[in-house]
């Protein structure tokens, strides 16, 4: 399926209160572990077993109002969302945690 990017707050309100779990890099460009973890998340996405899940990108500076929404504070950010929920969430580029909160949303 790939990451998606996210470019509006209307469209994170939709797609957080949608059907499926979803699971959002907050990011950004100068930012090198975000640059170091980007592809791992990729890949994740691309993993049969995670093919319930959606992926999603939202890059900190240029929709800070999602950003202080959620309370972003350190890049990068990976929040698993359900039915407009928060789940599990993580702050920093550890691919092991990252499966661990990609596979909270498939319990």
């Amino acid at each position: 399926m790939g990451v998606k990017e996210i470019k509006s707050y209307e469209q994170f309100k939709e797609i957080i209160n949608g059907p499926k779990p979803v699971v959002i890099d907050f990011w950004a460009t100068w930012c090198g572990p975000c640059r170091f973890i980007s592809p791992v998340f990729e890949k994740l996405s691309e993993r049969d077993e995670f093919s319930g899940v959606e992926f999603y990108k939202v890059d900190v500076d240029e929709q800070g109002d999602i950003s202080q929404e959620v309370g972003i504070r350190a890049m990068p950010t990976f929040i698993a969302f359900q039915g407009g929920e928060k789940g599990k969430q993580l702050v920093g580029a550890n691919p092991g945690e990252l499966e661990n909160v990609v596979r909270s949303c498939i319990v």
